[in-house]
């Protein structure tokens, strides 16, 4: 089951989908909610219904108990698999009084009797719509709180995310001492991490979060274990260390794979015996942390190499968590689109009402490098460049309106002929991509700006090229 329906879902046209056999009854559908406001879309059988569904994501569904081959009820319990917190209004005739109970009972939002009014309908679509608008203004309260993250702030319906918040929220109640989050720069690690912690029955203790990547391995060492004095020249005093801090909380390890063999071993000592020294300490500390580590290297390789303890890596990864880059589910661009759109509204007091299909498009065939950190920051950018009601492809960079993000000037159709054997837009692309890379001498920096990219689009390019 999916996500439940996430704040700024309002400001799109609400999608309902109709299932009923009956053409009269599905042409007034359409012809009437179409006038409202309403996206509708319509299907004769129970197996087209569902494709539907899968395609568009409709918000509402109306399905009439009668159907050829599959019955009403089944189609109700298989959306309901897919999506909980689907609006479903089931259809049935009088005298099946019983069907329509177990249509609630399955999780229906209302039923009708048919025959039914218009008006009855309309009753339950505005009942809908008080209900979307309340859980959005319930939602976007608790994301007001902007130092305490919760699952609400996990944007996506699609499969792969959900299933990550399933698994989140059972190691978030347990005892899990260490959790490995995994997946490229962007994808959010810093986020779940909070996440976390605030639904952990840790959120009242400290939450501290140590970039391994961004010190050197002797500022390291003493950032999280502290120091006595006289343990190093500038070592003037004692001072705790962010372990000894956290002491009952959370630590997040960002980029723990840029550490040092020594300070692995320390880590793996606390993970082990919860004690720890200080720097120049001769005392053991017990400490009892939860270890939050989060990398975007391959931790495999580097045990292979010897670059990463073996013994560590296999202690973090009791609890596994690997988050899909963007591109791998681009079906919740939409949502945080939505999301950020609300987002940024509210920080710079503008009232952009949402973002043009066209835009939309542009984002949906993007291949997102810089993954959702990217996609907010292309939001956040559009934001303070629009002065229309709704974000125009115009305020979207130049990598993403020229689709590849790369600039026809480079070598123009007119130059380039295509073989009569084929070639393909990503032998294209590959090309471009190592001519501007050799023509700046490997320089990423001009090469990026020659192509009209970013650096990460670039720096991705390289990587899926094997440049």
């Amino acid at each position: 089951m999916k996500n439940k329906i996430k704040v700024g879902r309002i400001m799109r046209k609400l999608k309902i989908l109709v299932i009923d056999d009956e053409n009269i009854i599905c042409w007034s559908f359409k012809k009437r909610f179409a006038k409202q406001g309403f996206d509708v879309i319509t299907a004769e059988t129970g197996e087209k219904g569902l494709a539907l569904f899968e395609k568009h994501d409709p918000e509402i569904v109306f399905i009439d108990n009668k159907l050829p081959s599959m019955q009403g009820l089944e189609v109700l319990e298989k959306i309901k698999q897919e999506n909980e917190e689907t609006f479903i209004v089931f259809m049935t005739a009088y005298g099946t009084i019983e069907k329509a109970v177990k249509a609630m009972k399955l999780g229906a939002f209302e039923y009708l009797n048919k025959p039914y009014s218009f008006e009855e309908v309309e009753l339950i679509l505005e009942n809908i719509k008080n209900k979307i608008k309340m859980d959005n203004e319930v939602q976007l309260l608790r994301r007001q709180q902007k130092d305490i993250l919760t699952f609400d702030h996990i944007i996506g319906k699609s499969a792969v995310i959900h299933n990550i918040i399933r698994l989140v929220k059972k190691i978030t109640d347990s005892e899990a001492s260490t959790i490995l989050l995994l997946g490229e720069s962007g994808t959010g690690k810093d986020l779940l991490a909070k996440v976390i912690h605030h639904e952990s029955n840790r959120k009242d203790k400290p939450f501290v979060i140590i970039n391994c990547a961004s010190l050197s391995e002797t500022l390291l060492e003493s950032e999280l274990f502290g120091h006595e004095r006289g343990a190093f020249t500038d070592a003037h005093s004692r001072k705790k260390g962010l372990i000894e801090i956290a002491d009952g909380g959370t630590v997040f390890l960002d980029e723990i794979g840029a550490t040092s063999l020594s300070v692995q071993a320390k880590l793996l000592g606390i993970i082990e015996n919860k004690t720890f020294r200080r720097l120049g300490g001769t005392k053991d500390l017990i400490v009892n942390i939860r270890i939050i580590a989060a990398t975007n290297k391959d931790l495999e390789k580097s045990v292979n190499n010897a670059s990463f303890r073996e013994d560590l890596y296999y202690r973090l990864k009791v609890f596994k968590i690997t988050l899909p880059p963007l591109r791998k589910h681009k079906k919740d661009i939409p949502l945080l689109i939505d999301y950020f759109i609300e987002s940024f509204n509210n920080q710079f007091r503008k009232n952009i009402r949402g973002i043009t299909k066209e835009a939309e498009n542009f984002l949906m065939e993007y291949d997102w490098p810089g993954n959702v950190r990217e996609l907010r920051n292309v939001i956040e950018r559009a934001i303070i460049l629009e002065s229309a009601q709704d974000i125009q492809k115009e305020s979207l960079p130049a990598e993403i309106r020229n689709g590849v993000g790369i600039r026809s000037n480079i070598r123009s159709s007119s130059q380039f002929e295509i073989p009569e054997t084929g070639f393909s837009l990503s032998e294209f692309e590959k090309m471009l991509v190592k001519q501007a890379l050799i023509r700046t001498n490997n320089n990423q920096s001009q090469a990026a700006r020659i192509l009209g990219i970013t650096r990460d689009s670039l720096r991705y390019r390289k990587k899926k090229y094997h440049l």
